[in-house]
């Protein structure tokens, strides 16, 4: 399975995170064999033509957020300068910028397995969206989990957006403010996805 998902990383040229301590490491696949994966995937590659990379910036998205293609065209499916916010003020994607977790992916899985709060409630919709002064935080009765294992002296060299508020020792977070266009952390190019599903 880690092979599979590091096939993926290595055929989009991109770091997605997808194994979260290797991502970080010097062991990372991208950085050790940037080349496409397969017996010939250290050859030149053609030039790609411009709805070749539009595929391939939707299929980016789809990893990196786990959805499918009718959450997609759902997500598209309205103004594309919205796109981007909605993204970013997913539930799993706050949890994973206010470092409760090593990915996005990781975050997926403690939200849908009820480790977050928001505002004192459990909620397991990765995509549900925090609107400003709502307030995230681990469930107390998950702290003990070995995902959070570690996380007070990880949480120390956390840099969250300003649009966040993080308190380390609570272990609780706070949308302060609508998430920055500035402060862009994806690896993908949103504009190019928009591009494929406007034709």
């Amino acid at each position: 399975m880690r092979r599979i998902k590091e096939k993926r990383e290595r055929s989009l040229g991109t770091k997605l995170f997808l194994k979260a301590d290797r991502c970080n490491s010097p062991k990372c696949v991208t950085v050790r064999r940037p080349q496409r994966p397969g017996q010939h995937g250290g050859k030149r590659q053609k030039n790609i033509s411009d709805f070749g990379r539009q595929l391939q910036e939707k299929q980016k998205i789809k990893i990196f957020f786990g959805l499918n293609d009718h959450q997609m065209q759902k997500l598209f499916n309205g103004p594309k300068e919205q796109v981007a916010m909605k993204l970013r003020e997913r539930l799993d994607f706050v949890t994973y910028l206010l470092g409760f977790a090593k990915s996005p992916r990781i975050a997926r899985q403690m939200v849908s397995h009820g480790h977050i709060r928001v505002d004192g409630k459990k909620v397991t919709i990765p995509s549900f969206r925090v609107a400003v002064g709502e307030k995230i935080e681990v469930r107390p009765e998950s702290r003990d989990s070995k995902l959070f294992e570690g996380i007070q002296e990880r949480l120390k060299t956390v840099e969250v957006p300003k649009w966040l508020k993080l308190d380390a020792e609570k272990l609780e977070g706070e949308c302060v403010a609508q998430s920055n266009l500035e402060e862009e952390r994806f690896p993908f190019d949103i504009n190019l996805v928009g591009q494929f599903y406007s034709r």
